[in-house]
């Protein structure tokens, strides 16, 4: 017999004081009663991605952790630097969900056929406040897994497996041949590494750790350059050489490693240059920026020609670029690998109340490869 849907459950906010003071709690808010083509869905795993982690802590100071109160109860602070309220004005003093995709079981439903359809499903969702018991969403929105998917297999089935596809589907669409991937031990590096092993991409993947790149090669990568290494700039340049590389993701966003890239692209084009041209090659480089792992400044020293790009990528803009109809298509080839090649790890489940308990949120805040958070709502 299933439990009774409540009036009210539990969601994760943060809120940024106009006093610099960054606050997380859990609130109260109302469960709604599902339209048409909606579906309630009681949500049993979200994990947290480093998307997620920019809203619910961002660039707070974490040293400064305090709390108070407890179970349901906690509130959990921390100081925000002065420097960086500036570029955060547009969410002081409003309480923000945070979460961005999840799985769980449909309890309720809207009146629509596809809907009533999904009663008692277990299915991932995507689209904000995840970090709820409960969330209402359209049928947009959700997407029915294969039967025996446990709701962590479902958890992560939007995000990493969506941008790692929107990845290989920019490298054709843009009329590159292979990819370069920075933070490639990172579970969607990995995931990333398995989708080019099956259709055929040359992939170099950037780790910093020689740990990362044994952890690769055990999985089958065949191009994993260390940026630790005393010899990374030649060693990126052969890997690109041998793979014709022109198009990167970078997962760090600052620092200097954006730039490396293009001047290595550049010296694996030239070393088959027939001839000098003042002007660098004609062939086109590019790398985009899709994560901020780096915040630190992005710095360049324009040593790559002229026939280049550097840009951001993110994966609800390329969606929407590319339409329902290709989008629904990466949709149904996650659904269909979700148990291998899109499969996720977690080390360490936690409840919405350790979420916000300082040494848990000092564990996730690291982001630190391998060490994914599953948070299970409704334990």
């Amino acid at each position: 017999m299933s439990s009774p849907i409540p009036t009210t459950a539990l969601q994760l906010r943060s809120l940024l004081k106009a006093s610099g003071e960054l606050e997380l709690s859990l609130a109260d808010v109302p469960v709604p009663t599902p339209k048409e083509n909606e579906v309630l869905v009681r949500i049993e795993a979200s994990p947290i991605n480093p998307s997620d982690l920019a809203l619910l802590v961002g660039m707070a100071d974490l040293s400064t952790l305090k709390t108070s109160g407890s179970g349901a109860k906690i509130v959990t602070t921390a100081k925000m630097p002065e420097k960086l309220m500036r570029a955060l004005a547009s969410r002081v003093d409003e309480s923000m969900p945070v979460g961005n995709e999840g799985s769980g079981v449909v309890v309720a439903t809207g009146d629509s056929p596809a809907a009533k359809a999904l009663l008692g499903k277990t299915v991932g969702v995507l689209g904000g406040s995840m970090y709820s018991q409960y969330r209402c969403l359209h049928l947009s929105q959700v997407m029915a897994v294969p039967d025996g998917t446990t709701f962590a297999e479902a958890a992560s089935c939007f995000v990493n497996p969506l941008t790692s596809l929107g990845m290989v589907e920019t490298m054709r669409r843009e009329g590159h041949t292979a990819l370069v991937h920075t933070a490639a031990a990172s579970n969607l590096g990995q995931m990333l590494n398995r989708i080019t092993q099956k259709d055929g991409v040359p992939l170099v993947n950037i780790v910093r750790k020689p740990e990362q790149a044994a952890l690769l090669k055990a999985q089958g990568a065949k191009y994993v350059v260390d940026s630790s290494s005393a010899n990374f700039m030649e060693e990126l340049t052969d890997a690109l050489a041998a793979t014709g590389a022109t198009l990167a993701f970078d997962a760090l966003g600052g620092g200097k490693l954006a730039g490396q890239i293009l001047t290595a692209m550049e010296a694996a084009i030239n070393r088959n240059a027939k001839e000098y041209s003042r002007y660098g090659s004609a062939v086109h480089k590019q790398v985009y920026l899709y994560g901020g792992l780096d915040t630190s400044p992005t710095e360049f020293n324009r040593s790559f020609g002229m026939a280049w790009g550097m840009g951001g990528w993110l994966l609800t803009p390329f969606l929407q670029k590319i339409g329902s109809e290709a989008a629904g298509k990466l949709r149904a080839r996650v659904a269909a690998e979700l148990k291998t090649t899109f499969k996720s790890h977690y080390s360490r489940e936690i409840t919405l109340a350790e979420t916000l308990q300082p040494d848990v949120i000092q564990a996730y805040g690291q982001r630190a490869t391998g060490e994914k958070f599953l948070i299970v709502p409704n334990r």
